[in-house]
């Protein structure tokens, strides 16, 4: 009778167990993935901004220079049926160059005119910044932190071949997510337009940023929760967390990539970007910056980030 007993309190306990773990994957999913509003990630101590860094972010000129910047507004439709928003700026002298920009998490195109302003204005270039799926004005009510992404900027790069020509040159330049997004896409079969990749602050997979944040934002195992949530997610939006990977992405990467990241980055830590970079396929390079936090080497070493920049775009665009 008494073991009986425990077995149905064991059996009772494995149920509860269960229903917590569900309980949270989906709570989970709509806290990162779903699309909207994200509470979350205020007064988060990993995402402080240094002063330097928040006077060029908030009040930078490079804001009043996108207001004034007579975008073309460009649509794709996705393989998957969403219609996504692009932004291009054609330079003001004739060029075959190009860059198109992935802007970070819960962002937006226009965010990336903190460089496009440089590449536009100083380099001469084109310039397209789209607005991922799930921001902005694009379509899509889960964010896929680049792994269908991945998929769509490869259309991108397809529809400025087809507007520019043949003889286009291109470079793809992420930020956060978009780092990891143009990083997923250097695994796919892309056009031979792609000339480079610039990386600054990604992740290696999805899967891994959340395992790290869910030590560290909730100090919560990753198992089985994180792997549960991963379920919830492929059925909610078509991919799995260790599905999305940049890891694996770059070791069949054809196109030389420039890796840039913070060495105080406790959001997502700069081992991850080292990871990448040891993994590479392609021709490589690494940049990391002292005291620079998540997104912000910029903001508070233009100069420095500037001459790493030019000195890989001469041998890889020029």
């Amino acid at each position: 009778m008494l073991k009986k007993k425990w077995v149905k309190v064991g059996i009772g306990l494995l149920v509860l167990l269960m229903l917590i773990d569900i309980f949270a994957s989906f709570y989970f999913y709509d806290l990162a993935i779903k699309r909207e509003k994200k509470d979350f990630l205020q007064n988060n101590d990993d995402l402080v901004v240094s002063r330097e860094a928040m006077d060029v972010f908030v009040s930078g000129g490079w804001r009043e220079w996108v207001d004034n910047q007579n975008f073309e507004y460009w649509e794709l439709q996705s393989f998957d049926d969403l219609r996504l928003q692009g932004y291009y700026l054609e330079a003001e002298e004739p060029t075959n160059k190009t860059v198109v920009f992935a802007h970070g998490y819960l962002g937006r195109a226009r965010d990336m005119g903190l460089y496009g302003e440089y590449y536009y204005e100083e380099l001469g270039y084109n310039m397209l910044s789209v607005d991922l799926r799930g921001h902005g004005q694009s379509q899509g009510d889960y964010i896929g932190f680049g792994w269908h992404s991945r998929l769509d900027l490869v259309d991108w790069v397809n529809k400025l071949v087809e507007k520019q020509g043949e003889d286009t040159e291109i470079i793809l330049h992420g930020l956060s997510m978009g780092a990891a997004s143009v990083l997923m896409a250097s695994g796919e079969d892309m056009p031979s337009n792609v000339n480079a990749i610039v990386a600054d602050s990604p992740y290696t997979s999805v899967y891994d940023l959340f395992d790290y944040q869910m030590g560290r934002m909730f100090n919560l195992p990753s198992f089985p929760i994180l792997d549960s949530t991963s379920l919830v997610t492929k059925a909610k939006a078509d991919y799995s967390l260790k599905e999305a990977s940049a890891l694996k992405q770059v070791k069949k990467a054809e196109v030389p990539i420039l890796y840039i990241h913070g060495n105080s980055d406790d959001f997502v830590p700069t081992r991850m970007t080292k990871e990448l970079y040891k993994h590479t396929n392609s021709e490589a390079q690494i940049k990391v910056f002292e005291n620079s936090s998540h997104g912000e080497a910029f903001a508070i070493y233009r100069d420095e980030y500037i001459e790493t920049l030019e000195q890989f775009l001469k041998k890889y665009m020029e």
